[in-house]
């Protein structure tokens, strides 16, 4: 057939029976990942927010108090809160209850009726309608009016109308949802990832009180998982919670609090002695990791703020180099919160606000309440002033150093780290690059990859830990050049000296392979720490996964099964023992990538038909870096307890 009959084809097919008309929920099931981002884990846990940012928009509308979340033993949810509860009567236009018009019909709800909420969360109103679409069952109980009324959905269709089932004194909304197993990759929740976005929520909304109980964990006595958060003082709350391991130099987080324009605009920042900047923005509770004019106001504000405070003082007036907004950021940990009845989001995923009039608001908040602390708090002033000066003093040292990094022909892909193995493809979409630990494995490495696509850098020891290192010290460290020299990547432009510019990165698949021990894990985290503090936007692409190499080999006989966790080991020699015993079953276990040979090695954890990797994403920016001071920093204490509540195998290498 030739290309021309194929076209004639084409064109004849495509006619008015090729139009769908997709009806109610339809939509939502047919292309799940345009309402709630994807259908992996992420996707599955959203779900949950989005049932319990209802409750939140009642408690911001001053009717709720108390939110509950239950994991089910079958990994069903329900979210409970003590508000108005949805309302049931009769909806004249789509001449059904109003209830079942909120969870059946796509942007239908009171935060479209400026008068039920002031401001909201899940303002594209598809949120609970969405979680019904995407659960084989969701029930929904109200209490109000006296009555409790419930009704019973399957696939986002109800199942009969709506019931009264008894009376009641009090007020409020329950919904029961389980989700569909044919949608999503994954449906087992994670009570760690649902319990982190509560405790932000308790510090966003202070005076409410919400838990999460886990029915599938329990203790010796019966007890459930249970956690509960509260915060009286908010966002001041939160920042000494994200800052619990560093050093601080204030005795108290500033904190500002108030409404200009019409806009409620809420802020906490403290300085301390660390070297990273630590800016987390919410719109409505919603965590805008790409910022947006909220985040700009607040910058804009504290540089001429704290630069006329400067200069007034004449602390800066020996400085040879001038003082960059970088500089005022430095060692700063700081909330931006913002309420906004209309917010224009950029993008699908809300991460970025585009309000113009929010950005003037943010500043003038900033502008006058910082200027007050200032004059009112001379020595908190001085100090603040001097570790700008501080920052300034070592950006100046690193840009000499970032230079002397860049020279290296970054730009032209020449100059390479004599210890790199080079892929021959040249499109990085198709390339991928393995930082090795130590030689001995980088030298297994080289020997069982795909020479075509798949490049290897054998890294020395462990790196240096940037959590503890100014920034001119980290770019004159030789693993750190090499791996910036190696990915291609220049640092720094005249906007903002802590820029990447990805548009020479050689690789879009970097991925991390250490030992699978003490050692290996440690060397890890201080590379993940790196990225996360120097090549954020790495990650936010999606460009950094983590090799996991197999734990065990069993052999019995012929037979032979790599198994990477401590559950497929048991099953393993499970399957292997004959009559209840495991004679001649042998064991290895592996410490070290060293000790696999070169095709063990490409079997197991470099071949792309066979290897898992485990991708680098950030789901709460605040939390991640809370985790990561923690773990790099210097208090021993709190590193320990994480360890101790986390380490599975806390005993593997003894």
């Amino acid at each position: 057939m030739t290309t021309e009959e194929k076209n004639n084809i084409s064109k004849s097919s495509y006619n008015e029976n090729n139009i769908q008309v997709l009806e109610g929920l339809e939509a939502v099931r047919k292309r799940p990942a345009m309402y709630i981002g994807d259908v992996s884990t992420r996707g599955l846990h959203h779900l949950v927010y989005e049932v319990v940012d209802n409750s939140i928009d009642e408690a911001l509308a001053g009717y709720c108090d108390t939110i509950d979340v239950v994991i089910h033993e079958d990994n069903s949810i329900t979210v409970t809160d003590n508000g108005r509860g949805i309302p049931t009567g009769m909806h004249e236009k789509e001449n059904k209850s109003a209830l079942e018009v909120v969870m059946t019909v796509l942007h239908a709800g009171g935060k479209f009726d400026k008068g039920s909420y002031k401001v909201s969360g899940g303002l594209h109103g598809v949120g609970v309608s969405c979680v019904n679409a995407l659960s084989t069952q969701l029930t929904a109980t109200i209490h109000r009016e006296g009555k409790v009324f419930f009704q019973e959905y399957s696939i986002g269709k109800p199942i009969g109308g709506v019931k009264v089932i008894g009376e009641s004194d009090k007020t409020g909304t329950i919904i029961h949802f389980k989700p569909d197993g044919s949608i999503f990759n994954e449906t087992v929740y994670n009570f760690d990832v649902l319990s982190s976005r509560l405790r932000e929520l308790a510090f966003l909304n202070k005076g409410i009180t919400l838990t999460i109980s886990d029915e599938r964990e329990k203790d010796d006595n019966g007890n459930i998982r249970t956690k509960t958060y509260f915060s009286e003082n908010g966002l001041i709350d939160f920042i000494n919670y994200l800052d619990e391991t560093r050093e601080k130099l204030m005795t108290d987080p500033i904190s500002i609090e108030g409404e200009k324009n019409g806009i409620p605009v809420e802020i906490a920042m403290q300085y301390n002695t660390s070297f990273s900047e630590n800016l987390h923005s919410y719109v409505n509770n919603i965590n805008t990791h790409e910022g947006g004019t909220h985040l700009a106001g607040f910058r804009r504000g504290l540089t001429r703020t704290l630069k006329t405070y400067a200069e007034k003082s004449g602390m800066t007036a020996k400085l040879k180099f001038d003082i960059s907004g970088d500089d005022f950021r430095e060692g700063l940990t700081a909330i931006i919160s913002v309420k906004v009845a209309e917010p224009q989001f950029e993008g699908q995923t809300k991460t970025k606000l585009g309000n113009s009039e929010v950005m003037g608001s943010v500043d003038q908040m900033v502008s006058e309440h910082l200027a007050y602390y200032l004059e009112e708090n001379p020595k908190e002033a001085r100090t603040i002033v001097n570790k700008v000066i501080l920052a300034a003093t070592a950006r100046h040292a690193a840009r000499k150093a970032r230079e002397l990094v860049q020279r290296k022909n970054i730009l032209s892909n020449t100059g390479l780290p004599g210890k790199l193995a080079d892929c021959s493809e040249k499109d990085p979409a198709l390339c991928e690059i393995y930082l090795v630990e130590g030689d001995s494995a980088g030298g297994t490495a080289k020997q069982g990859r795909d020479r075509k696509f798949q490049a290897i850098l054998p890294l020395r020891g462990k790196i240096l830990n940037v959590e503890k290192a100014m920034q001119h010290k980290i770019f004159e460290n030789e693993e750190i050049r090499n791996m910036f020299t190696a990915l291609g990547i220049s640092i720094g432009t005249a906007e903002d000296s802590k820029a990447l510019n990805l548009e020479k990165l050689r690789y879009h698949k970097i991925i991390i392979m250490t030992d699978a021990d003490v050692d290996g894990s440690h060397i890890a985290t201080l590379l993940l720490t790196f990225f996360y503090r120097y090549m954020k936007e790495l990650i936010e692409n999606g460009y950094v996964y983590i090799a996991t190499p197999p734990l065990y080999l069993i052999k019995k006989g012929n037979k032979e099964r790599y198994c990477w966790s401590e559950d497929e080991r048991k099953q393993t020699v499970q399957e292997f023992s004959e009559n209840g015993t495991e004679k001649g079953i042998h064991i290895q276990r592996y410490k070290g990538l060293g000790e696999m040979n070169a095709d063990q090695l490409w079997n197991t954890t470099m071949d792309p038909q066979y290897r898992i990797l485990r991708q680098a994403t950030i789901d709460n920016g605040a939390e991640a870096d809370r985790i990561f001071s923690m773990l790099m920093g210097d208090e021993v204490p709190p590193r320990r307890e994480f360890i101790e509540q986390n380490a599975k195998y806390a005993n593997i290498d003894a």
